[in-house]
């Protein structure tokens, strides 16, 4: 069957919600309806054409998320030029090279970005503007002359304006390159995810069909744009699918996000395993933690009363309409897990990364098995390389019309992560059981070889060290033979509650114990320092292992 284009959903929904409500910005003035993005979308259509810009053409995109970074992002897709993506939390050194690495002729930045890149250090751009005004901050001559005609261009195009009949959004080009997608900086060799129209329109055309819309429902886009998870689910699929979204501009603190929640009444929310650790951790677990609650949790009866009202405050703190809660991006904690189950949550655990747009397996949360993210959508194959998939680890490799074009002018890197018969490898180990619900159990660079060649997935020993006390979060690493976990304590008043009479390093020392209980011999740890710092993290929240030793 052939794959839908994601722009024939989108001008679908733009034509029949011209009126209503399509982006907005929190705590901004800033929105748009459907057919005021339109409008704006034909309006930067005409810009490109004036500065010479042409179908292929490469324009880079350089800040936080915003309604006019998903309006640029559209209007670059339906003139058929090429996205290219950049964290906006990349060093000015690192945008540089990226853009230059990229060809970039264009470049679009928000307000931090603005402050720290210099456009002198990008000879190919034809211009540098700021997203937040469409405001020039720096060009050529020739640009300079194009950008001030446009207002006279666009009124000549269209001296009506736009109307529904005028939108007619390209959808004969699947196979050309959509979107390149940075995933590091710019020292050594980029890697410049290339992704294909097919991809991201087989990603959008799974979750339309599998998990349908309803008119008016809204959804808060926290997750870096950037990044193909929130771009693609907290975006793309949602504004093509005919729903309201709204940009949460500012950092996703836990404040921040409640208020949104409250404001916003999402129907869905996609996040990553930290953001509802967090919330699970500092809403639900002290309120059932007490000998009493923790023997009401487990009483027949009496459980499903308290299990029902936990639930209640849960669903209350993500705004009253959550019909979907959708986590990936890493392993999510076994005990917060378990407290999700317990209440019978709308939750699912899926599985994906930026190669494949992002999306490999989901499975609906009344169907989903526990520990697992899901079974292969229907645009991707999984295969277990392994002698028995089902029992015995394996790297999980993906292959299907999701999985990248390679990795832009790296062709080293490219050839390294596919196999001679064609399959991508991801990294990850896991297991399949029966039903094809897939188990992660570690990333295969992350696994440690104890001494007698028993496979150790520091993740998780990690899953358990997170949930004792006066713990926030660990990295689990191996020293001369002995493996050692840095913790970075729980500092909070309700953290220090735990201590009582005892210091923090007694606490660590009585977790490590406690701990090693639970863990074959070969596993245990050795030791448990303390880190004065929050982990340094990548932009979907995992921590960046490689900085600690």
């Amino acid at each position: 069957m052939a794959t839908r284009h994601y722009l024939d959903f989108l001008q679908e929904s733009v034509k029949n919600q011209w009126e209503m409500l399509a982006l907005e910005d929190i705590d901004s003035e800033n929105k748009y309806t459907f057919g005021s993005m339109a409008t704006k979308i034909e309006e930067l259509h005409v810009l490109f054409e004036a500065l010479g810009i042409k179908p292929g053409d490469k324009i880079a995109l350089a800040g936080r998320n915003c309604a006019n970074w998903g309006v640029l992002f559209l209007a670059i897709e339906t003139y058929k030029a090429v996205v290219v993506s950049i964290l906006p939390d990349f060093t000015g050194e690192d945008i540089h090279g990226l853009v230059n690495h990229s060809e970039a002729t264009l470049l679009f930045v928000g307000p931090n970005v603005k402050k720290k890149i210099d456009p002198a250090q990008m000879p190919a751009l034809k211009a540098t503007i700021f997203m937040d005004e469409f405001s020039l901050v720096a060009a050529t001559k020739e640009a300079e002359k194009a950008f001030a005609k446009v207002p006279e261009l666009f009124a000549k195009k269209y001296p009506n304006g736009i109307q529904p009949a005028d939108i007619n959004y390209p959808t004969d080009n699947l196979e050309d390159l959509a979107l390149i997608n940075y995933t590091s900086g710019s020292t050594g060799n980029p890697k410049g995810v290339m992704l294909s129209n097919l991809s991201l329109s087989g990603n959008v055309e799974f979750a339309c069909v599998r998990i349908p819309h309803q008119k008016g429902d809204r959804v808060l886009n926290m997750l870096p744009i950037a990044h193909m998870f929130g771009l693609t689910f907290e975006f793309l699929y949602q504004i093509c699918c005919g729903s309201q979204v709204f940009f949460l501009t500012k950092a996703p603190t836990p404040t921040a996000l409640m208020k949104a929640f409250a404001y916003v009444k999402p129907f869905m929310i996609l996040t990553v395993p930290l953001v509802i650790e967090k919330i699970v951790k500092k809403s639900v677990m002290p309120k059932i933690s007490t000998p009493m609650m923790r023997f009401m949790w487990r009483c027949p009866g009496l459980n499903k009363v308290v299990r029902a009202k936990v639930k209640e405050g849960l669903d209350k703190a993500f705004g009253g309409k959550l019909r979907y809660l959708i986590i990936g991006g890493a392993a999510l904690n076994g005990e917060v897990e378990r407290v999700l189950k317990d209440i019978n949550y709308q939750y699912c655990v899926g599985y994906g990364m930026t190669e494949c747009g992002p999306l490999i397996s989901y499975e609906d949360w009344f169907n989903f098995r526990f520990h697992s993210c899901g079974k292969q959508i229907p645009q991707c194959n999984v295969r277990i390389d392994s002698e028995d998939p089902y029992s015995k680890d394996g790297e999980i490799q993906v292959k299907g019309i999701n999985v990248m074009m390679g990795y832009y002018k790296n062709e080293e890197a490219t050839k390294a992560v596919f196999t001679k018969d064609g399959w991508m490898r991801t990294g990850d180990l896991g297991v399949l059981d029966k039903e094809g619900n897939i188990f992660i159990h570690g990333r295969s660079k992350n696994m440690i070889l104890g001494a007698s060649g028993q496979n150790i997935y520091p993740e998780e020993i990690e899953d358990k060290l997170n949930n004792l006390p006066c713990v926030v979060e660990s990295i689990v690493l191996e020293r001369e033979g002995k493996l050692v976990a840095l913790v970075y304590p729980d500092n909070s008043p309700e953290g220090k509650k735990h201590l009582g009479d005892k210091t923090i390093t007694a606490l660590m020392e009585e977790n490590r114990q406690t701990l090693n209980k639970e863990l074959p011999q070969y596993s245990q740890i050795s030791a448990i320092e303390l880190v004065l710092e929050e982990f340094a993290k990548t932009p979907k929240r995992s921590i960046k292992r490689y900085l600690y030793k």
